[in-house]
């Protein structure tokens, strides 16, 4: 137990911080999906 709490510790702030920012890569995707998505009709107007 003593060995694995630092291990957390020292991973788990990276972690999270991975998770945060694969978030908001992810809503950022989903826009810019949505928009090439979008694209055909606008050139056709």
């Amino acid at each position: 137990m003593e060995l694995i709490l630092p291990l957390i510790q020292e991973v788990g702030f990276p972690i999270a911080v991975t998770f945060y920012l694969l978030y908001r890569i992810e809503t950022k995707l989903d826009s810019v999906i949505q928009t090439i998505q979008n694209l055909p009709d606008k050139m056709k107007e």
